[in-house]
């Protein structure tokens, strides 16, 4: 019995361990790829325990001990080994360079144009052109280095009068034209057309990003 017990425990280990990395980064909040494996798999353990009949204390006490011994030993190893510990808990990955979205990296981390504005908006920044480094976390955050010129300075440190806000406008992701938010800024697909051609773009399609800010204009991010 504990034989074929072992063969499950592991092989739920390593499945466990797999699923996780393939599902990326964004589906995890404040924990690492292991750590969420670990809280499943002893939340299971421990349900089968309180719910099967068939499972007694000791079997539930053999597979917390495996299951202890197989956490040190990852642990242990990560100590070790910087790429161990790399290939475990992951790596940070740049999804923003030198103010340019890397879209290779968006691909690896399976995330989209959406996903890295809302994060962005979680970092108190409300648009890509404020944005100089940002980095994907391994447990799903995103870390921000705003541009010098986007540095948080109060006007009253300044001695300036209160100056006007506006929220940035999204009108294109993914080679998309978002209609009523185009439409909600003022303007029309045959003028926005002629803005990404005068970014050197030829068609919208080509666009990976754009976006409208009144007192800035607009802004548009290509595919590379």
């Amino acid at each position: 019995m504990f034989l074929q017990l072992t063969i499950k425990l592991l092989l739920g280990f390593v499945g466990l361990f797999i699923i996780t990395k393939v599902l990326g980064k964004t589906q995890f909040s404040q924990v690492t790829p292991f750590d969420f494996i670990s809280a499943i798999f002893l939340g299971e353990v421990v349900g089968s325990a309180l719910y099967d009949e068939k499972a007694t204390v000791i079997t539930m006490l053999y597979c917390l001990f495996l299951w202890g011994l197989l956490m040190l030993a990852i642990k242990v190893l990560g100590q070790k080994s910087l790429k161990i510990r790399g290939w475990i808990d992951g790596r940070p990955s740049i999804v923003i360079r030198n103010g340019r979205i890397i879209r290779k990296e968006l691909k690896k981390n399976r995330i989209n144009i959406h996903d890295l504005m809302y994060l962005l908006r979680q970092s108190n920044a409300f648009s890509v052109r404020e944005v100089e480094y940002a980095l994907l976390e391994p447990n799903g955050s995103i870390s921000v280095l705003k541009k010098s010129d986007y540095d948080t300075v109060k006007r009253q440190d300044l001695n300036l009068p209160p100056q006007q806000v506006y929220l940035p406008t999204t009108l294109i992701t993914d080679g998309e034209i978002i209609g009523d938010n185009l439409k909600a800024a003022g303007f029309d697909k045959k003028w926005l057309e002629l803005q990404i051609q005068s970014h050197g773009i030829n068609e919208v399609k080509n666009v990976l990003y754009a976006e409208w800010k009144v007192n800035e204009g607009i802004y548009i991010v290509s595919y590379s």
